[in-house]
């Protein structure tokens, strides 16, 4: 289900989520006085201060540093931060043209996330996370799965071979172990899959049997196999409750690819190459918007 909600609107999601989140903590303390942590030369840090920081750099720290310690952490950071920043402003480095494109840059980017997170929350309502979710429904109706295993082997003469040791009594799984050139699962153990995740000759073998039973040797790209059906059930789709999450992040990355679109759609982009002319390709073409979100279909892996 996760992949059915996998869109991503370029790297801004990433961003968005940085923005929204120092929203969401600093949304709670609105109505307090922020707490001073600390002072840096009379300067206050605050909670509040802590909370942005800490929605910014907290990803990237390591996820043992918990607690109290991930606080004191960010804490550290920000003196660092208030030093270097007084002394950079004291020698002036402040005032280079190279810190005012970067302030610009900077800037922009914080507006850009105040905008599609505006445009996530507007969007990301339980109405539309059922439509998300009803129309992802629909589009994967209920499939017969199986749970089986295999036993590879380079040629047809091998696998009929490991196929009289397991007519002889041997377990399927003990032949596996020893003769089979898949390694991947114990004892060729392939999990649950649906027909569309393997080869069509494997899986059109593989769903012809009942449980217990034990497949002919068949041919595929990869080589000769055993199949043994260990049991077969009908896939469902997971309850909404269970995919509310990934819904809604579908729902706010859709919105705000939308939302970049239109932008695109209105505005007049012009490019240019390195001599500021119009390169030949783009010359009259219009700007390509940004993607739709969209829940695309699970990759089908291979025996």
């Amino acid at each position: 289900m996760i992949d059915k909600f996998s869109a991503r609107l370029c790297s801004t999601a990433a961003a968005v989520t940085i923005g929204l989140g120092a929203t969401l903590v600093l949304t709670g303390a609105a109505f307090a006085e922020p707490k001073v942590l600390a002072k840096v030369d009379g300067a206050p840090i605050t909670d509040e201060d802590v909370a942005i920081a800490m929605a910014d750099i907290g990803p990237g720290l390591p996820q043992k540093l918990e607690g109290a310690a991930r606080q004191k952490y960010v804490l550290d950071y920000l003196i660092d931060l208030k030093l270097a920043a007084k002394k950079a402003g004291a020698d002036k480095l402040d005032q280079t043209p190279e810190f005012a494109k970067k302030l610009a840059y900077y800037r922009d980017k914080l507006a850009m996330e105040e905008m599609l997170g505006s445009v996530a929350k507007a969007a990301t309502t339980e109405d539309a996370e059922r439509k998300a979710y009803d129309e992802a429904a629909k589009a994967e109706p209920p499939q017969e799965e199986i749970h089986a295993r295999h036993i590879l082997l380079p040629t047809e003469e091998e696998a009929k071979k490991a196929l009289a040791r397991i007519k002889a009594g041997e377990d399927f799984t003990k032949v596996a172990n020893e003769m089979s050139k898949d390694t991947a699962g114990e004892g060729g153990d392939l999990g649950w899959f649906t027909k569309d995740r393997m080869v069509p000759e494997f899986s059109e073998a593989a769903f012809k049997l009942k449980k217990g039973e034990i497949s002919e040797p068949v041919h595929t790209q990869f080589g000769w196999h055993i199949i043994q059906v260990e049991d077969t059930r009908t896939k469902t789709f997971p309850p909404f409750e269970q995919v509310k999450d990934q819904a809604a992040r579908y729902v706010a990355q859709k919105a705000e690819s939308e939302a970049v679109a239109q932008l695109h759609g209105a505005a007049k982009i012009e490019r240019f190459d390195a001599d500021g002319k119009p390169p030949p390709a783009a010359a009259g073409a219009p700007s390509a918007p940004a993607p739709d979100a969209k829940a695309p279909a699970g990759s089908a892996s291979k025996p």
